[in-house]
């Protein structure tokens, strides 16, 4: 649902499109850097929980944000991007 109404109401403007790419890649980074620190300070039955949390967020920021932004913009996709 977010994804429609994101590439509707938003995505066509490149300049909106950029940002949105912008803090969705940064915002991952930050996911995967905090799964880090999970793994340096917590137990492992609570890393796990935490990987699997951050895990479902990264998937939904891919699949609901990031696809659909670069269908409508192509040239945003990073060239490592996969």
């Amino acid at each position: 649902m977010l994804a429609s109404i994101m590439t509707i109401n938003m995505l066509r403007n490149p300049d909106a499109a950029k940002k949105v790419n912008d803090w969705m890649l940064d915002i991952s980074q930050r996911l995967d850097d905090s799964v880090a620190v999970a793994q340096a300070t917590c137990s492992e039955e609570e890393f796990k929980e935490y990987r699997l949390a951050a895990a479902k967020i990264m998937g939904e920021i891919l699949l609901s944000v990031l696809n659909p932004l670069y269908r409508t913009h192509p040239s945003l996709k990073p060239p490592d991007f996969e």
